[in-house]
């Protein structure tokens, strides 16, 4: 499950309310949320979906070779976004220093609400909530908390494909 905001921020503006930056990619089997740049989150989107279709079925092995092209070329390496990308198996965050992290606690956040909604989540993460009970409570959280943060959530589920 991955859950994210729909605010687009420059500097201290909102230029968008209602972005979607949760969405299914290689196939439909794999979740996708990005933070940061747009356009570089989608250029790194389609860059995914290119190594997922070179490497059907292994998103670590996708994962970890996008990694490798985003640190090493020099056209990627000026991007400035995140993911986090989620197929049946597991849950990855990418950054441009060519991390490709597990959680530890198994939930993971990014953006500038990250923190806020990270926190939130392992908080309720032991409670009796289902999983998208605990994305959408934290989310709401981070966006009380984070002003570059909204309440349009957007919640996507594998279960649902």
């Amino acid at each position: 499950m991955i859950a994210g905001d729909g605010q687009v921020s420059f500097g201290q503006s909102i230029l968008k309310g209602n972005a979607r930056k949760v969405r299914r990619i290689g196939k439909g089997e794999v979740l996708a949320g990005f933070a940061g740049a747009t356009a570089d989150a989608f250029t790194l989107l389609e860059r995914l979906e290119a190594k997922l279709e070179q490497y059907p079925d292994q998103l670590m092995r996708a994962c970890v070779e996008l990694a490798k092209d985003w640190r090493t070329d020099r056209y990627l390496r000026r991007l400035e976004a995140m993911m986090l990308v989620a197929d049946k198996s597991v849950t990855l965050g990418l950054t441009g220093n060519g991390d490709v992290i597990e959680p530890e606690h198994g939930v993971m956040a990014i953006g500038s609400g990250g923190n806020y909604a990270l926190a939130a989540a392992r908080a309720l993460v032991d409670s009796d909530k289902s999983a998208e009970e605990i994305a959408r409570r934290a989310m709401e959280i981070a966006a009380d908390i984070c002003v570059y943060t909204n309440s349009n959530i957007i919640v996507e589920s594998l279960d649902e494909a």
